[in-house]
């Protein structure tokens, strides 16, 4: 199944005709009173108030949501002023989210209950890529110490994505027929695109359909930040101060059906996407194809006992990557400058394809049994079963003559069952236990490289010929001789206590055991060539990996305390979590030392990009993160607020001494609020220090403190809303600390045929807008 619509005019038009476009009533405050029911069943109640869940969730309210979506595409950027959370950089809709200084897998991600995973070489598509910023409903981020219901085969924290909900119409009221409409601009990168939502429903049945764009070119940094121009395309160069590889097209469509009778919901999700090209600028290749269909069915209802969640779903992913306009296409030794060369041979390589292709199924159950009045048991399970294949067609000279097999049939599935108990001790007191099993189960099939005859090659390096030993043969003999299935028994072990104090002051402390096994790529890639091994890489370091079949799960053991003071009413408050974690067998990296293929001075350099082997080793990661609001004064000129976010995280190997790869330096954001009528205004500073304390082994690249101011503005009238913006008001340039390597232009496909030692910049400054219309 594949189509795409690239004209988001065509649907206003189709939804206008219909007269479906006007939207419904808004939910939540400001919606007429009786005019539709939200989606949502009651809670489990054991007392006259509800048992507050454990640990406090950092929850991104709407208002926050619709000030940030004009300004960005990257649904994961919605988190940016969570505590403990910070975005480490990949393509513009695709930034992997990074919770106190565990990034990608370590975290899990649900995406409307759903377990997505990566499949791509460099995770290009992750779980809330699949998700656009006008496309969330419910965004929230357990750090850290989180409960066993919510957590499972990650050692970071868990983020809870949700999109669209259904809506009904109000009890003895007429159908509810409504949507929304919006669009935005941004100057930098001449970024546009939309989004449309329609509904129609009675008290009991509801139907709705979603559709959104968004298309981008590369983006100007704040100054010139590289010396060359050149892309390795003849006729092609780009600005000192552009960053290539930063340009995006994207499409999602959602449609929804939903039946709710009296304490029961059953609802059912189709969604599509369609991006057909999303490049990076921190990757030696760019994501030309990605398309996911997902299916979802999930029921929940309410029993006198208490409430019953299930959910079955199944996505699949077909993943394209080769090199962009910006990176060199053309290589061999009939084309030593990247001049067009063909028929495709032992001589012509016409770019590098790489297809990725998968399928996700699972199911879910949970209850939540209420006790008695002042206690809740929560149990249920998952089982995911996962399968890849990640397969590179031959294209020639040293991708000849063969399909060169990255992961052949990988399958990695889940079997997990947990127990929770939550309880009032009394009016103080509040306690949750809990402990999870889970059998993680991966395996893979054979392999072959391009050449299995031949462990050498013959590329241009410019114009100069030069010899690669690839010990394709080599390397893929060792791997299939191997018993290659590996089962892991994992188990979770969380404690978590509230203590209220006072009317101002609450106090919250946890420990945690948390296990998360190995993903495919960390398990099954096999090939030390560098041309290969820089092909697998998702922390943007530019550097080469390949895997380890005997890696051992990791697990964290975590402890945190939070201590939260506040106003009676809430108008002020102050929180600080200071933390701590160590992790036994981490999986870091080592350096090849195969005097073959890894050949001096791969395992001494420390100005180069070198090839990595995934291992286990240990590590530990502490800090502190602090946030607050703080009303200033109220006057006819309107109310004034200041709030702000600071985080501070440290990471080491303690096998090594080495410094954990893209640790967040210290870094804050601070910003004073207006608020007049239908106006919200915001002044927002953003500043990191110097990031200083690196991964050696990765040769990781450092970054100088930066200080940013950026400016928002909205009003909104009952039935619409506009947004305007400037972000990076004075044109600073800067770089970003979790943002890699620079790989966005030139050679990429060699190890070294790019520049080492340029982090990729921030965007420049970029005035942006944005409008959308409701009823």
């Amino acid at each position: 199944m594949k189509f795409r619509i690239n004209r988001m005019a065509a649907l206003i038009a189709a939804f206008g005709a219909s007269g479906m476009l006007p939207a419904a009533a808004a939910d939540g405050a400001g919606a007429a009173a009786g005019a539709e029911r939200p989606a949502q069943l009651a809670p489990v109640v054991v007392e006259e108030n509800r048992l507050q869940p454990l640990p406090a969730a950092s929850r991104v309210d709407e208002e926050t949501m619709r000030a940030l979506r004009p300004a960005t595409s990257d649904t994961a950027s919605l988190l940016r002023d969570v505590p403990g959370v910070q975005l480490q950089g990949a393509g513009g809709v695709s930034s992997l989210p990074v919770i106190r200084g565990l990034a990608d897998d370590r975290n899990r991600i649900l995406v409307d209950g759903m377990d997505l995973i990566a499949s791509c070489p460099n995770h290009m598509n992750p779980p809330l890529s699949y998700l656009d910023p006008n496309g969330v409903s419910k965004l929230r981020v357990i750090p850290g110490v989180t409960p066993v219901s919510l957590g499972g085969d990650s050692i970071g924290g868990t983020i809870i994505a949700e999109s669209l909900a259904p809506r009904f119409a109000a009890a003895g009221q007429s159908p509810l027929l409504g949507g929304e409409v919006g669009g935005f601009y941004r100057s930098n990168g001449n970024a546009w695109g939309g989004n449309l939502s329609a509904v129609v429903a009675n008290e009991n049945l509801s139907a709705n359909f979603s559709a959104t764009t968004a298309k981008a070119d590369n983006y100007t940094a704040g100054g010139n930040f590289k010396n060359f121009t050149a892309t390795g395309n003849p006729g092609r160069t780009l600005a000192r101060d552009e960053v290539g590889s930063t340009a995006y097209e994207t499409h999602n469509y959602q449609f929804g059906l939903a039946y709710r009778p009296s304490d029961h919901l059953v609802e059912f999700k189709y969604a599509y996407q369609d991006i057909p090209e999303q490049l990076f600028p921190n990757q030696r290749m760019d994501m030309l194809g990605n398309t996911q269909n997902r299916f979802n069915l999930h029921y929940r209802g309410q029993f006198d006992w208490g409430q019953l969640d299930a959910r079955a779903y199944y996505e699949t992913v077909d993943h394209l990557m080769d090199f962009g306009p910006d990176k060199r296409f053309y290589y061999g030794m009939a084309s030593p400058t990247g001049l067009p060369c063909s028929p495709i041979s032992a001589t012509c390589a016409a770019g590098m394809p790489m297809k990725t292709d998968s399928n996700t199924s699972g199911v879910t159950l949970r209850a939540d049994i209420n006790l008695g009045a002042n206690d809740l048991l929560r149990t249920g399970g998952l089982y995911q079963h996962y399968r890849l294949d990640d397969y590179w067609p031959a294209s020639g000279s040293a991708m000849w003559p063969l399909t060169f097999d990255n992961i052949n049939d990988g399958t990695r599935d889940r079997f997990g069952i947990f127990g929770e108990w939550e309880s009032r001790l009394d009016a103080q007191w509040t306690t949750l236990v809990g402990v999870r099993y889970e059998r993680v189960t991966t395996d893979a099939g054979p392999v072959q490289g391009y050449n299995p005859n031949i462990n050498f090659t013959t590329m241009m390096m410019g114009m100069m010929p030069m010899r690669m030993y690839s010990n394709q043969q080599a390397d893929a003999a060792a791997f299939n001789a191997q018993d290659r299935k590996r089962s892991d028994n994992n188990w979770d072990l969380t404690a978590l206590a509230r203590y209220v104090l006072d009317a101002q002051t609450d106090l919250e402390v946890g420990v945690a055991r948390k296990t998360r096994s190995p993903n495919l790529y960390e398990r099954y890639t096999w090939s030390t060539w560098s041309m290969a091994a820089v092909m697998n890489n998702f922390a943007g370091d530019g550097n080469g990996y390949y895997g380890d079949i005997d890696l051992d799960p990791e697990v964290a053991y975590t402890v945190s305390a939070s201590v939260d003071w506040h106003a009676s009413d809430r108008s002020w408050q102050l929180r600080a979590t200071p933390y701590y974690t160590r992790v036994k067998d981490y999986i870091d990296a080592i350096r090849c030392n195969n005097n073959t293929t890894c050949q001096p001075p791969n395992a001494t350099t420390s100005n180069q990009f070198v090839v990595l082997q995934y291992a286990n080793q240990s590590a530990e990661l502490y800090g502190i993160d602090l946030s607050g609001e703080l009303p200033l004064a109220s006057s006819s000129y309107g109310n004034f607020g200041l709030n702000g976010v600071v985080s501070y995280t440290y990471g080491k190997n303690r096998d090594t001494g080495d410094g954990l790869y893209n640790i967040m330096p210290f870094n804050a954001r601070l910003t004073l609020t207006h608020r007049l009528g239908g106006w919200d205004n915001a002044l927002e500073f953003v500043g990191a220090t110097s990031k200083d304390h690196l991964s050696d082994v990765r040769n990781e690249i450092g970054t100088p403190g930066y200080g940013l101011l950026n400016l928002r503005a909205s009003y909104s009238w009952k039935q619409a809303r506009l947004d305007f913006g400037i972000d990076n008001v004075f044109d600073k340039l800067y770089y970003l600390p979790l943002g890699g390597a620079y790989t966005g232009q030139g050679q990429t496909m060699m190890l070294n045929g790019v520049p080492w030692g340029i982090a990729v910049p921030g965007m420049g400054r970029s005035v942006y807008t944005g409008i959308s219309f409701k009823l």
